[in-house]
């Protein structure tokens, strides 16, 4: 799969690198914290984001203003051109509507704004590990945590010493592997340089959409972290009950950039399938690619009517641990009950 890198520019003449890949319908990702069109796309931290996403959606992302690909020397990167840069971006990319939005993180404020905005454009909401109000409208505590990681930035953020950005970093994929948080460091340092991702950061901390989140009139799916140590979960909770009618997916994980390989990631990619009705065959097979060796044993005699004592002396191994594998099977296929995993050993799709 191979994307395409163009240039447009925003109202005020600040230049915007976005990119497009894959085909299907379409679907619009909301710029967030730090990211690089052609970084991203070799890096293990989201490379699998584009895979799925760009095989299912004709996908197009940006860099926001200060970032990236994007012009960097940007005098005024506030929230107030949030919304119209991403107006910008619909428009050069030539979307007809409706189209599905993404927002991620921050990116869930601006998808808010322009589905209300725009509801016409917009068949389908995605919100994932988003919230509502910045990290200033949350307590004192976020208000000191965020202050403090600012000044790490200054101090450190542009040093060849990765020690101050995983400070900040290391939060985003704390069960990252070595690779992945030193990908991840790597492309923040690519990103931004030190006083942009600080005065990125801080635009972030004035927001509060609360006051919108009523009149969205789309379908509108949020998914959040249980443990996110970035966005706590309960700004996706209050996404989710703010929205009217929207749908709300809690998932099992502590990193707020969803890993390759954890179960998570698996019931992101099926709930979205699920939401939008595209790619679900597709979604399923993926998750099947995750189960280990061991799982896709059980799940075969599953399918052969065996019970667990059964597949404890076929496998000859205990049966506490044929229900650990089945705890885990079970949560990687994104199904809650044995016959629902039968379901899915045959070859179909199980009902929810």
């Amino acid at each position: 799969m191979r994307q395409q890198i163009h240039l447009t520019s925003a109202r005020d003449g600040v230049r915007l690198a976005w990119a497009r890949c894959g085909s299907g319908p379409a679907l619009v990702k909301a710029s967030n914290w730090l990211t690089h069109l052609k970084h991203d796309w070799d890096s293990p931290a989201w490379r699998h984001w584009m895979e799925f996403l760009g095989a299912n959606f004709s996908l197009v992302r940006f860099d926001e203003r200060g970032c990236g690909m994007s012009e960097r020397a940007v005098v005024d990167i506030s929230q107030r051109h949030w919304l119209p840069d991403l107006e910008c971006v619909v428009e050069a990319a030539g979307i007809r509507p409706p189209m599905v939005l993404l927002g991620i993180s921050q990116g869930a404020v601006t998808a808010v704004r322009y589905a209300v905005a725009h509801p016409e454009r917009v068949s389908r909401l995605i919100l994932y590990g988003g919230y509502a109000r910045g990290w200033k409208r949350r307590g004192d505590e976020q208000k000191d945590h965020y202050s403090a990681v600012m000044q790490m930035i200054r101090l450190g953020w542009g040093k060849d010493n990765p020690v101050f950005r995983q400070a900040f970093t290391g939060r985003f994929i704390p069960e990252g592997s070595h690779e992945q948080l030193d990908w991840f460091n790597e492309l923040c340092r690519l990103t931004a340089e030190p006083e942009m991702a600080v005065r990125l950061l801080e635009a972030r901390g004035d927001v509060d959409i609360s006051g919108i989140l009523g009149r969205v009139r789309v379908p509108t799916l949020v998914l959040h972290g249980r443990r996110d140590e970035v966005i706590p979960f309960s700004e996706g909770q209050y996404l989710a009950s703010n929205i009217p009618d929207a749908s709300f997916v809690e998932l099992d994980s502590c990193n707020h950039i969803l890993l390759r390989d954890e179960p998570a990631w698996a019931e992101f990619r099926r709930a979205v399938a699920e939401f939008t009705g595209v790619g679900e065959a597709d979604s399923r097979e993926a998750a099947l690619s995750e189960l280990t060796p061991r799982e896709r044993q059980i799940l075969g005699h599953l399918g052969r009517g065996l019970r667990n004592a059964e597949i404890a002396d076929s496998l000859h191994i205990s049966e506490k641990t044929v229900r650990n594998h089945l705890f885990h099977l079970y949560r990687k296929l994104g199904v809650h009950s044995r016959t629902q995993a039968l379901v899915i050993a045959h070859g179909g799709e199980p009902e929810r």
